[in-house]
């Protein structure tokens, strides 16, 4: 008897020993890249195909900070800081802000790190080194912001040998193009960027209710609000991709069921502001994905055409509206029931939900789209798409029917047009009121 209560002991004490938890992979929208297996498939093109063609849409890499992070959460944080005559030295694990500085300056929001362009170049590196057999494309597009140019024009250094033959084609992010654009959003007045605030104001209250008692513990007079918590947990990730690390990050400071807290509280903002909460977000993503399906098809199925990969860079909001528009990370996809929102209560997180931020929208998140000629064993002879999130294979809905999970032409061609009668529609859902207005993506015509 002794023997087995021991080594239940050993047991025991190994799976402690091999939990390991990083904050940097539960940052939601700013989390640094990464590639998470999920789902847990084979990157690689299935045993007998090759993938002719190919269209990514990349959010842009790290910045210094987001205007409405820093202004909302981090400056006031910071400014309190600078003002309190607490004495950090004797506060326990907040010991580190008797010298600590912020990193982040007015002039230096939404610009682009010098990790972030790194990390764009590296990008570059590796869909150009997936892609050995492909032209280096003649366009790459991206919107106007400073920060989306600059992740683009490192992507196409770490892409193409002679980066002078690539042109950057810049897209209006204007309130008046329609879906004629890499901001659709913007022209959407359907679409409100406070969306899911309020949900998420409740479980954000909620986790960070015993850190504020913890800390108020180590420096009583500091009067730590929920706000301050969100701020220091997101200097978190604002400050690793600036200086490399960052003291926040410390598991001494929050433990990872705090960050687990911080991490859910965004993905119910990001449900109901660009995800499956929100009625028009697929609306707003599916003109990426019907002109993006019309690119791929066109031209020969051997990828002997000019151009064989479309590259577009954009901002965090627009990849999740397009992983709508397809039915990925879908909380309620097998379950047969119709209330997406009971699938990420404000009271007590879903630890089981497909919707994870960090997975979607870290910086530098892609979504790409593979055409693949395909000689299986098995299979037909012919054409299949596949999608990868972050070079993680993604099943369509309703839509596997080839290698590797993949989607065969028919089935693809009929998954988009059924997608349309759900989302298409841009002008009348998203209500325009402005004329001139479009339905359809044709950036990549001009």
């Amino acid at each position: 008897m002794l023997r087995y209560f021991l080594l239940s002991v050993a047991f025991s004490n190994a799976a402690l020993a091999a939990y390991a938890f990083d904050p940097l992979q539960h940052l939601a929208g700013i989390t640094p890249y990464f590639e998470p297996s999920d789902q847990p498939l084979d990157p690689s093109p299935p045993q007998g195909c090759n993938v002719t063609r190919a269209a990514y849409l990349v959010r842009h890499a790290a910045i210094y900070a987001n205007d409405f992070d820093y202004e909302e959460y981090i400056e006031p944080f910071v400014l309190k800081l600078a003002n309190t005559s607490v004495d950090w030295a004797k506060a326990g694990v907040l010991s580190f802000l008797a010298t600590w500085k912020s990193p982040i300056t007015d002039a230096e929001q939404e610009q682009l790190t010098k990790v972030g362009q790194l990390e764009a170049f590296t990008l570059g590196v590796d869909i150009g080194q997936r892609y050995p057999e492909f032209k280096s494309p003649n366009k790459i597009w991206t919107s106007t912001a400073e920060r989306t140019e600059k992740s683009a024009r490192s992507f196409i250094e770490g892409s193409v040998e002679d980066s002078n033959k690539t042109q950057l084609i810049s897209v209006s992010e204007g309130e008046k193009e329609g879906a004629d654009s890499l901001t659709p959003y913007e022209s959407c007045p359907a679409y409100s960027s406070s969306a899911g605030s309020k949900q998420a104001e409740v479980f954000q209250k909620i986790y960070t209710s015993p850190i504020i008692e913890r800390f108020h513990a180590l420096a009583s007079t500091f009067n730590f609000t929920p706000d301050d918590i969100v701020g220091m947990q997101e200097l978190c990730g604002y400050e690793t991709v600036i200086r490399g690390s960052s003291p926040f990050c410390s598991l001494s400071v929050f433990t990872p069921n705090e960050w687990l807290g911080f991490e859910y509280t965004n993905d119910i903002q990001y449900h109901y502001n660009t995800g499956y909460g929100n009625p028009i977000s697929g609306v707003i993503g599916y003109p990426w994905l019907n002109a993006t399906a019309g690119l791929l098809a066109s031209g020969n199925i051997n990828g002997s055409d000019s151009q064989q990969i479309y590259v577009s860079f954009t901002h965090r909001e627009l990849p999740p509206t397009v992983l709508v528009a397809m039915g990925l990370f879908n909380n309620s996809a097998f379950s047969g029931g119709n209330d997406i929102n009971a699938t990420m209560p404000t009271d007590t997180p879903n630890y089981r939900r497909a919707w994870k931020s960090s997975h979607i929208i870290p910086f530098l998140t892609n979504i790409a789209i593979e055409r693949m000629a395909c000689d299986s064993y098995g299979f037909d002879v012919g054409g299949y798409y596949r999608v990868l999130v972050n070079q993680s294979p993604q099943l369509l809905p309703g839509c596997s029917d080839g290698p590797g999970e993949s989607c065969s032409t028919d089935g693809f061609k009929k998954f988009v047009s059924d997608r349309g009668a759900l989302f298409g529609g841009f002008g009348e859902k998203c209500g325009t009121d402005y004329g001139n207005s479009t339905d359809v993506l044709w950036i990549y015509g001009s």
